[in-house]
């Protein structure tokens, strides 16, 4: 009984120093740590976000590493990285939904550049189609470009990180992935996965003692890409639309930081209330905020890798 005391006493000492630290570092951010000498991969890296990701690191003196399977748009990533400022940088063709096109690339890029330091996980695909109305290879292929793609990519990467206890593990999420969304079954579970994968690798990290490998999920909610091309919002001032260029900012300002969850727009930490309030409340909340009319809207395209 003593024993059990004693521990919750520590739990709550601990719990309330971890706060004050972080309110503390609110006020007063740490230094932010240098990318000089980093290997940086970046999947999906050939437009959107990925692009813009590989173009705000160029001038961080880092080694870029981009992957996907649009070439063409890959080398345009390394040409426009190079104006920016970047030293080393180099493009694979890579479908990171093939788990052994992924170990092979990943030995490749081990022998020819380094051990990659920074993983950010951007490639993706999203189908803005009621559930019944998608066909099943639709599915299986959400699943395997945005969840299982990070899977094969964090299992080839990680063990270097975890011998050196150093490292980052940067995955794209969505603001789908913290609320099940409207004509997005496929493209919610595969975020929804992606995040419950993320802190159970953190978790597993911390319970091994490699505190110097860092984890960041990034949730976006409306983004003007390709992906969701067409897309309004009802409510600008809560639920923007925010440019590529934006969001690839506040990841490289949330990877200098070493935030755990970077929720764009704040407002989605109100997804933490959803299981306190009747279900027909977040339905109501949706259809206020225009939710559903903006996903009918969508015209978009396929994102391969």
């Amino acid at each position: 009984m003593f024993g059990c005391i004693l521990k919750t006493l520590k739990f709550l000492a601990l719990s309330v120093y971890l706060l004050f630290k972080s309110f503390i570092q609110c006020i007063f951010p740490p230094c932010k740590k240098s990318f000089a000498g980093e290997i940086v991969l970046i999947t999906g890296a050939a437009n959107g976000i990925g692009r813009q990701i590989a173009l705000h690191f160029a001038p961080l003196e880092a080694t870029l590493v981009l992957w996907d399977i649009d070439e063409e748009g890959n080398r345009e990533t390394v040409r426009l990285a190079k104006e920016n400022g970047a030293k080393q940088v180099f493009a694979y063709y890579c479908d990171c939904s093939n788990r052994e096109e992924v170990y092979e690339q990943a030995e490749r890029v081990r022998r020819e550049v380094g051990d990659v330091t920074i993983l950010i996980n951007d490639a993706g695909i999203l189908h803005s189609t009621k559930f019944l109305d998608i066909p099943d290879d639709d599915f299986e292929k959400t699943l395997k470009v945005n969840f299982l793609s990070q899977a094969w990519t964090c299992k080839a990467f990680l063990p270097a990180m975890i011998a050196c206890n150093h490292g980052h593990l940067v995955s794209m999420a969505s603001a789908a992935g913290l609320s099940g969304t409207y004509r997005l079954s496929d493209y919610s579970s595969s975020k929804f996965a992606i995040i419950g994968m993320m802190e159970a690798i953190d978790s597993e990290l911390y319970r091994a003692g490699k505190h110097g490998i860092k984890t960041t999920i990034v949730c976006p909610f409306f983004v003007n890409t390709e992906l969701i091309r067409g897309i309004e919002t009802e409510h600008p001032i809560l639920l923007p639309i925010y440019e590529p260029e934006y969001i690839a900012s506040k990841i490289i300002d949330a990877i200098r930081k070493e935030k755990m969850y970077l929720l764009i727009p704040p407002t989605l930490h109100l997804c933490g209330f959803k299981t306190l309030i009747p279900r027909k409340i977040t339905l109501l909340l949706q259809s206020y905020l225009g939710i559903f009319n903006s996903w009918d809207k969508v015209i978009g395209r396929k994102k391969k890798n």
